[in-house]
């Protein structure tokens, strides 16, 4: 007879040589962690089965759906062959085949949910990075920004952003003593970036109703953690920076609402960044330094960040040192600079004496994974060859009709489904001269009050997240003068190098 199965206070990864569970403690999940593997070795499979263990244990999970198959999560597995077989040499597991309460969240609207955020949210820093500006790019995009918290112009969309660009080109005036930092040439780019931004389709982005962060970390009647996943088989490919910056957005986003948890028995969240490289390759290097700090910074907030990329090599040294838990599936090596790469992955790892960890690395099959876990005082165990446990849900996609079934019947149908294109700085601007009189008085932008007379009426449904969104900028934006999000907060002075 195998050991008893661990509780839900273990994250069960699989079952080592002997046959015996390799697990590690929930309390130690918030450590952050590493799948990695190249194509076809297993690493979709293993996140797989750590969603459903934070599920089981009642975490919620937001996971990138890069191929399209996570979405099996949505229906019960019917294990057969090879993964039978390993289920049976399993008998601790207590497989079951069950289908996982998995919300699904398309950028496009196609999909899933539309998923949106505001301009005003994402800040200056985090879209300059996305339409890649310059240094005397940003700064302009700064002093727009800027413009538009002194104004109380609300940036919803890209047509918020581009009305005020234009008007600020026409009425330079309005930019006081930042008037120097929009030159022609500068404000005639940013148009031209953000042309080519609606172009990749990225406009569907930003709008309302935004996220709302508590609508993710909303369990279920039953007490599991739902499961968040958002269809990034074509974003991916697509537009890769778009992709990239939403899910630095969603990071920062949460850093900066949830409150410090210290020590607890399992994380609030885990986020899996498939295709982790992208939140780093061709990212300034301010904003690089900001991740890999908030990074280390989350996990006191119940946040586990889990990267998943081909070779660890892919992250910088920085983000590594700070990852727990190190799952890695097979890597092959045919030139000089691989073997490299390969020795220097097996150097990551406490030695087992056991075997030798490089020569390993070559010979995994697939769904078998070298795996280094915490003790319980957080300090690294040896490493273990290991046989990850089969998921109990459907390895493979959902099919159309089953995709159409979970959206129609998820809690949140309707909440986010219809676009609600309030009045905000577009409308403003295009409905007088100029912002001079206003400047003049002080007085606010008169939407804003009729708007939160309302709330009683608008809670709860679609413009009432609107609502929500906009009580939660207005609330933010002396704290955001200049820069939204904790991204931009942590550049202090350095915010315009």
């Amino acid at each position: 007879m195998g050991d008893p199965m661990p509780d839900s206070s273990q994250l069960v990864i699989g079952a080592d040589t002997s046959g015996q569970p390799i697990a590690q403690a929930m309390r130690l999940a918030n450590r952050h962690g590493l799948i990695a593997g190249a194509t076809g070795t297993g690493k979709t499979v293993t996140l797989q089965r750590l969603a459903e263990a934070f599920s089981d244990a009642g975490v919620a999970v937001f996971a990138a759906d890069i191929k399209g198959d996570l979405c099996g999560l949505g229906a019960a597995g019917a294990p057969q062959g090879k993964v039978a077989e390993r289920i049976a040499g399993m008998p601790w597991l207590n497989h079951k085949p069950a289908a996982y309460p998995v919300t699904l969240w398309d950028i496009h609207g196609q999909s899933g949910h539309p998923l949106r955020t505001t301009l005003s949210e994402m800040g200056p820093l985090l879209l300059g990075s996305l339409l890649e500006l310059t240094d005397s790019q940003q700064s302009a995009l700064y002093a727009a920004f800027k413009v538009a918290d002194r104004e109380g112009l609300l940036l919803l969309d890209l047509k918020d952003l581009k009305a005020l660009l234009n008007h600020l080109k026409d009425h330079p005036d309005v930019l006081g003593d930042d008037a120097a930092l929009m030159t022609t040439g500068s404000s005639q780019a940013l148009l031209r970036r953000l042309a080519t931004l609606e172009q990749q389709g990225a406009q569907a982005l930003f709008g309302e109703p935004a996220l709302q962060l508590e609508d993710i970390l909303q369990p279920t009647a039953d007490g599991r953690g739902r499961i968040h996943l958002l269809d990034a088989s074509r974003l991916v490919h697509e537009a890769p920076k778009v992709y990239a910056t939403f899910l630095l957005w969603l990071l920062a986003e949460l850093f900066e609402q949830l409150p410090e948890r210290g020590d607890a028995d399992k994380p609030l969240l885990a986020l899996f960044f498939d295709e982790a490289h992208l939140l780093f390759t061709g990212t300034p290097k301010a904003l690089q330094d900001r991740l890999e700090q908030v990074v280390r910074l989350i996990r006191s907030k119940g946040v586990g960040v889990y990267f998943v990329t081909q070779s660890p090599g892919d992250l910088p040294d920085d983000v590594l040192a700070q990852l727990g838990l190190r799952i890695q599936h097979g890597l092959r090596a045919f030139t000089a600079k691989e073997q490299k790469s390969l020795r220097a992955v097996a150097d990551g790892f406490r030695p087992n004496p056991a075997f030798d960890a490089l020569s390993v690395l070559t010979e995994l099959g697939i769904g078998e994974a070298l795996v280094g876990t915490l003790q319980d005082k957080g300090t690294p165990e040896i490493v273990q060859r290991v046989l990850v446990a089969p998921p109990q849900s459907r390895i493979g996609p959902l099919s159309e009709t089953e995709r159409t079934v979970l959206i129609a019947g998820s809690p949140f149908k309707g909440r986010y489904d219809k676009p609600v294109d309030r009045e905000s700085a577009y409308e403003v601007l295009t409905g007088r001269k100029g912002l001079a009189p206003q400047a003049e008085t002080g007085k606010p932008a008169p939407q804003e009050p009729s708007f939160t007379e309302q709330a009683g009426e608008l809670l709860g449904t679609a413009a009432g997240q609107a609502l929500k969104s906009a009580m939660r900028q207005g609330a933010n934006q002396l704290a955001r003068q200049l820069v939204r999000g904790l991204m931009g907060s942590l550049l202090g002075g350095s915010k315009r190098r």
